[in-house]
This record gives C-alpha cells, sequence and structure tokens, in this order.
C-alpha cells in the first residue's frame, strides 16, 4: 500500500496538502495537512532495520523524564513514522538558558544499568546498547567496548582506519581507566546524539530535542558532543552546571567522549575526520 494510504488508513480522514520539510540526510520529512487541518510530520523513505521502531523508542524514552520537550509519537510503522507537528519559533533571549536547566533536569532520570534495551543507530550507523557481563555497571567498560572498540572495529573493517590511528588507540586501551577515573555516576538518560541539528525551537521559543540516539550513560558524553561542532551558547552550559554541577575534571575527559562521535563521523564520512581522530587519541598518550 501507498504511504498516503496507510496514512490516511490510520488518520481516518484524506490528506489535503503536503510539504517537504528540509533538514535530513537519512529520511526524507514532510509536513501533512490533514482534511480537519491537523497538521503532521512524517518521516520515511527508510527501508527494513527497525529505524522508525527505535527512533520512536528513543523519543519515548526522552519523554519519561518529564524534563524538555519531545515530540510525541502517534505512529510508526517499519517504512515511517508519524509525529506530532511542532512549529518552529525563535529563540528569545534566556532560550539557551532555559535549555542548559531542562538539560540537565533530562540527566537526573537514571537507571539501572548502562546501556539499554535494544541497539539503535546514531545517524546511519549501528549503535550497540546491550552490555554484557561487567558492562551494565562499569562504565568504563562499556564506553570503551560498546562505543569506541565497535568504532574502531568499523573503521577497520571499511578501509579508514590508519596505523597511526591504530596504534595510538592500542595504547589508549590500557590509559582509560585512569582517564574516566572520577567521573563515576549512575548511569543517565542520554540523547546520544545532541549537535545543533538535533534540537530545535518550538512556537513558542521552549527547546525540543529530536533525532536521539537513547541509551543510559554518563552525562558527559552528551555534553562533549554538544561542544563538538558549536551552535550551543555558554548559556547553556553556565545554566546546566548551576542546574546540576558537572564532576571534578570533567574539562580533562571532554576528548575522549569528543572521539565516540569523531570516529562515527569518520565511518559515515570518510578520511576527512582521520586526522581529528588521530590527534584526539595522541593526545591522552
Amino acid at each position: 500500500m501507498p504511504l498516503l494510504q496507510k496514512i490516511e488508513k490510520w488518520a481516518g480522514e484524506p490528506v489535503k496538502k503536503s510539504q517537504s520539510v528540509g533538514g535530513g540526510c537519512i529520511a526524507h520529512a514532510e509536513k501533512l495537512v490533514l482534511q480537519s487541518g491537523r497538521e503532521l510530520f512524517v518521516k520515511s523513505g527508510v527501508a527494513g532495520q527497525a529505524v522508525f521502531e527505535k527512533e520512536a523508542n528513543g523519543l519515548r524514552e526522552l519523554a519519561k523524564a518529564q524534563a524538555i520537550r519531545i515530540p510525541r509519537v502517534l505512529h510508526v510503522e517499519s517504512d515511517f513514522i508519524i509525529l506530532e507537528f511542532i512549529a518552529t519559533g525563535r529563540a528569545g533571549s534566556n532560550f539557551f538558558e532555559n535549555f542548559g536547566r531542562q538539560f540537565a533536569q533530562m540527566h537526573r532520570f537514571t537507571n539501572e544499568k548502562f546501556g539499554f534495551y535494544e541497539d539503535n543507530y546514531i545517524g546511519a550507523t549501528a549503535q550497540s546498547n546491550k552490555p554484557d557481563g561487567t558492562e551494565t555497571s562499569n562504565w568504563t567498560a562499556f564506553y570503551f567496548n560498546k562505543r569506541l572498540l565497535f568504532q574502531i572495529k568499523l573503521a577497520e573493517q571499511k578501509g579508514v582506519l590508519s596505523q597511526r590511528l591504530s596504534r595510538g588507540f592500542s595504547q589508549l586501551e590500557n590509559k582509560i581507566e585512569g582517564i574516566l577515573q572520577g567521573s563515576e555516576e549512575p548511569p543517565c538518560l542520554l540523547h546520544g546524539d545532541l549537535w545543533g541539528g538535533n534540537f530545535m525551537i518550538a512556537e513558542n521559543g521552549e527547546p525540543v530535542l529530536i533525532d536521539p540516539a537513547v541509551y543510559y550513560g554518563h552525562r558527559e558524553t552528551d555534553l562533549a558532543m554538544t561542544r563538538l561542532f558549536g551552535g550551543f551558547q555558554p548559556q547553556f552550559y553556565s545554566a546546566y552546571n548551576e542546574t546540576y554541577p558537572l564532576p571534578h575534571g570533567w574539562q580533562e575527559r571532554i576528548n575522549i567522549y569528543k572521539l565516540y562521535h569523531v570516529l562515527n563521523h569518520l565511518n559515515l564520512f570518510g578520511s576527512s575526520y582521520l586526522g581529528q581522530a588521530e590527534s584526539l587519541v595522541w593526545g591522552y598518550l
């Protein structure tokens, strides 16, 4: 059955208007207006691999914290997802202050174990979330195996792993426990992929989180990603730290958490990220 017919069957009324929405690089996104005037946001165009089901589960998990606005999941099938349509607004003078405060509150939502009940995706890359053995309670083991080592093995498979990066990563394995020492906290709810393109400003000026790569881990990983490509003003960080102060030494751990995302970009977009990955690794050696 064509996509439009599926949506009309679910909605119980015809679609009056459709409009493409930019911003996505994986799925096709559009705004639909039903005959009744109801507005929907629909993502489609990715077949199989449960991409949209996993996105829906991530959004629902973020909503559990009741800390920051998350688009409501209205319906999901293997080839599309329907979310509430949120009109874009403008940021007020206190937008990033409110955003930082709400994001800190979201990070207070915790779990007993690291990881997540299912694997999902970070961008177009598979993200391994199911912990093995001590990884359920040992953040260093989880982060090294399920995040860094996973990406390094993928880089090797893709032929983008240099000898310098491989040699440095082998040495990093012996140092990572010391690097992460002092950051011990309960597993908290993470967006997982928070950069400037994965939040929006709603019509009333409030922040909205979209396109998550959810799991439970250390909150410094989320904050490191926000610093990788910019887009977050200083008020975001000051309000965050006032609401939920970071553990001592967080500045020294930023780059180890940036590394996961740079390795992912190396695997997604190629060797233009190789030098940055090598610098992050060798900076700890």
